[in-house]
């Protein structure tokens, strides 16, 4: 599986896949870590667009980055969730450590 994302100076923006599963949260996990170590990134946007499904190991990966970028004083949005995404969110306490936004600003 791959997923799509879009670096600017300090900024990652991940494209989540329809779908976060155990498979898919592993490599979001995996990659993100990787490109944050080597791009120094202080701001990481996840944009669910795409996104319909969302397991416990998404969330894990979630509040993992979370944590990462929390580590180096960096911040983190999760943009454009639908209904669904939108409840998994709130019932996870998701919101308490990630800035969630209708679309965030793509400058």
């Amino acid at each position: 599986m791959e997923f799509q994302y879009e670096t600017k100076t300090g900024c990652l923006r991940i494209f989540t896949p329809r779908e976060i599963d155990e498979c898919a949260a592993s490599e979001m996990r995996e990659e993100a870590d990787m490109l944050i170590d080597n791009y120094q990134i202080r701001h990481l946007i996840f944009d669910f667009s795409n996104t319909e499904f969302m397991d416990s190991s998404g969330i894990g990966m979630l509040i993992g980055r979370s944590r990462k970028m929390g580590y180096t004083g960096g911040s983190v949005v999760a943009e454009n969730l639908n209904g669904r995404v939108q409840k998994i969110f709130t019932l996870a306490g998701l919101p308490k450590l990630i800035t969630v936004v209708k679309e965030a600003n793509h400058d």
